[in-house]
C-alpha cells in the first residue's frame, strides 16, 4: 500500500508510516501547545489581524490549515501565552491575557469547518468524529491572574482549560525553572491556586516550573497534572526538562508529559552549543541541529521511566524560531509516529501518545472537579492572608 508522506506529494510504501497514518485516522492527535495566537499578535505583516493572517494560505510560520491536515492534527491546545516581563506588566497582565484570548477565539471562529471550540475531553472526541480539530485554550504563565483567584475563575469561564503555573519568571507564589528560587516551590497561596484549579477542572500545567514547584504541586493536586511542552532531563540536561524523580511520580498522579520539539530542550549538542559564549564557538563550524530521532529518544525515556500511559505530544510550534530536523512544522507529526513504529511501538501505545493519555488526564480532572464542587465553595483566600505582606 502506497501513501503520501505528510507535507510531500510523493507516495511511499514505508509500512511504518502506513501504520502511523492508520493510528492517526482513528485516534485524535492532540497537541499540548501551539503559540499561533502570539505569532499573530507579533506578525510583521498582519499584526493582531486574524483575517489578514490567513490560514487558508501557506503562512510564514509553522501552522496553517493545509499543514494541520497533512499532520493529521485532531485536537489542539492553543496557547494564549503572554510574557512575564516588565513591558507586559506595565500594560497589565490580565488586560494582555484578555487580548490573547480574544485573538485565539477569533482564530477558532474564523474557520468553523476546520476548528471546533471545545472545553471538555468529550468535546475533543466529538469534534474529531466530525472531522474537525477540537480547539481549547491553554494559559501560559500564572502572572496573568495577578495573584487573584477570582481572575483565575474568570479566565476559566472564558475557556482556558490549563494554566502553566509559571513561565520564565518566578512569581510571588511559585518558582520558575528559569527564574530565581525564592520560595522552594509553591507558597501557601500557590498551593491554593492548585486547589482552586482542581475545583474548577482546569489542568495544572507544570512546564516551565522549577522541580521544587513540580514536587509541591504533585503533593497538593487531587487531579492529574500535565507538562504541556517539556522533555526528559536525563536525556537533555536543561532546566526546562523534567527530572526522573518527577517522572517516577506520574503513575500515582495520572499525569502526562507532552514532549516538545524545542531544539534547545531536545539535543544535548544544541544545549552545549547554546551555553558556549560566541567567542568560544569553533570558527566556521555550523551550529548543531536537533533531530527527530532525538525527540523520539525523549518519548522513549519517558515511557521507560513513567510508563506508556504518561507521555504525549506538545510541539510548541509558532513559539520557536529554530526547528528540529524532520519536525519543521505541523505537517510532520506522522513522521515522528512512523519513527516510533519503526522502533517497535505497538498501535495501542501510539494511540496513547497521540491523544488517549491526555484525554484520560483531562477526563479525570473533570471528575475530580465534579466531586470537589459538591463540597467546596470557590476560594476567597488571598495572597496577603496566606503568605503575609510581600
Amino acid at each position: 500500500m502506497a501513501t503520501a508522506v505528510a507535507g510531500q506529494g510523493a507516495p511511499t510504501a514505508d509500512p511504518h508510516l502506513v501504520r502511523a497514518l492508520r493510528v492517526l485516522r482513528t485516534t485524535p492527535l492532540i497537541d499540548g501547545h501551539n503559540d499561533l495566537p502570539w505569532a499573530i499578535r507579533e506578525s510583521k505583516t498582519a499584526t493582531r489581524d486574524v483575517e489578514a493572517y490567513d490560514l487558508t494560505t501557506t503562512t510564514a510560520g509553522h501552522t496553517d490549515l493545509a499543514r494541520l491536515a497533512a499532520g493529521r492534527v485532531g485536537g489542539q491546545f492553543w496557547s494564549v501565552y503572554i510574557p512575564g516581563d516588565s513591558s507586559i506588566a506595565a500594560q497589565g497582565y490580565a488586560k494582555v491575557q484578555l487580548e490573547q484570548i480574544d485573538i485565539a477565539r477569533r482564530v477558532i471562529a474564523r474557520y468553523p469547518t476546520r476548528f471546533e471550540p471545545v472545553t471538555t475531553a468529550a468535546g475533543f472526541r466529538a469534534a474529531f468524529a466530525r472531522g474537525r480539530i477540537g480547539s481549547v485554550l491553554g494559559m501560559e504563565g500564572g502572572h496573568a491572574i495577578e495573584n487573584s483567584l477570582g481572575a483565575l475563575r474568570a479566565f476559566y469561564d472564558l475557556g482556558a482549560r490549563y494554566l502553566t503555573l509559571t513561565h520564565n519568571v518566578t512569581l510571588d507564589w511559585a518558582d520558575a525553572a528559569s527564574g530565581a528560587a525564592r520560595h522552594d516551590g509553591l507558597t501557601r497561596f500557590g498551593e491554593e491556586v492548585v486547589r482552586e484549579m482542581n475545583r474548577l477542572g482546569m489542568l495544572v500545567d507544570l512546564s516551565h516550573v522549577a522541580p521544587s514547584t513540580m514536587s509541591d504541586a504533585l503533593n497538593v493536586t487531587e487531579a492529574p497534572v500535565i507538562f504541556s511542552h517539556s522533555n526528559a532531563r536525563a536525556v537533555a540536561d536543561h532546566p526546562r526538562n523534567v527530572p526522573d524523580s518527577i517522572l517516577r511520580r506520574l503513575p500515582a498522579n495520572g499525569g502526562v508529559v507532552m514532549v516538545t520539539f524545542v531544539p534547545g530542550f531536545t539535543s544535548p549538542e544544541v544545549i552545549a552549543w547554546n551555553r558556549l559564549p560566541a567567542a568560544q564557538r569553533p570558527a566556521g563550524q555550523a551550529a548543531p541541529r536537533a533531530t527527530l530521532a532525538q525527540v523520539a529518544d525523549h518519548i522513549e525515556h519517558i515511557r521507560r521511566v513513567a510508563g506508556a500511559d504518561h507521555v504525549g505530544i506538545g510541539g510548541d510550534f509558532d513559539g520557536i524560531e529554530d526547528v528540529v530536523q524532520g519536525l519543521e512544522d505541523v505537517s510532520r507529526y506522522p513522521a515522528l509516529f512512523a519513527e516510533l513504529a519503526r522502533r517497535g511501538w505497538s498501535d495501542a501505545d501510539l494511540r496513547k501518545l497521540a491523544g488517549e493519555n491526555v484525554l484520560r488526564a483531562f477526563t479525570r480532572a473533570e471528575q475530580v472537579a465534579a466531586q470537589l464542587q459538591r463540597t467546596r465553595a470557590p476560594s476567597t483566600k488571598t495572597i496577603a492572608a496566606l503568605d503575609g505582606a510581600r
